[in-house]
């Protein structure tokens, strides 16, 4: 059975390093890494009374890994606005109850540039902001921001199909 259904000739998987982080509906520009969509369902063993030599298993309860994004740090405050929202300096009165959610998207291109793939990411709230890095004065890296995005499930956009390859 051919792994793509519209390029039948293709056997190559997707790079990972064509992608897009969007929010807000627009994508956020710049962005280095994205760390992996990750949930884990919990497993539940029990045992019957009148058969005490044999476990079941079943499905419990299922968690989401948190997401970290990274970017190069530029003149752009969409992260560090982001992560006010949820605690800032000013303390937990200050906090936006209203805005502190956003459901993200994350979108796959191919190498000629077309969407192959997207995730909606379902109401995201920063738990973790690093606005520089650790600096040393003898390297010679780029400067990387991080937030680390909490978040109560995700799902495969099913609308956006397979391009034709040309």
């Amino acid at each position: 059975m051919p792994q793509f259904s519209v390029n039948t000739h293709r056997f190559d998987p997707y790079r990972n390093f064509k992608f897009r982080i969007k929010w807000d509906g627009k994508y956020v520009a710049g962005m280095n890494k994205a760390g992996a969509l990750k949930k884990t369902t919990e497993v539940v063993t029990w045992r019957e009374g009148g058969d005490p030599s044999t476990s079941r298993k079943m499905p419990g309860k299922t968690s989401y890994d948190a997401i970290t994004l990274e970017a190069g740090v530029t003149h752009d405050t969409t992260f560090e606005e982001w992560a006010g929202k949820v605690n800032n300096y000013q303390g937990d009165a200050s906090m936006s109850l209203k805005n502190f959610r956003k459901d993200v998207v994350i979108d796959v291109f191919n190498l000629q540039g077309k969407k192959v793939l997207s995730y909606k990411v379902f109401r995201c709230w920063v738990s973790e902001y690093q606005a520089l890095p650790q600096l040393d004065a003898g390297g010679n890296a780029v400067m990387i921001q991080t937030i680390k995005l909490e978040n109560e499930g995700w799902e495969r956009d099913t609308a956006v199909a397979e391009p034709a390859e040309t």
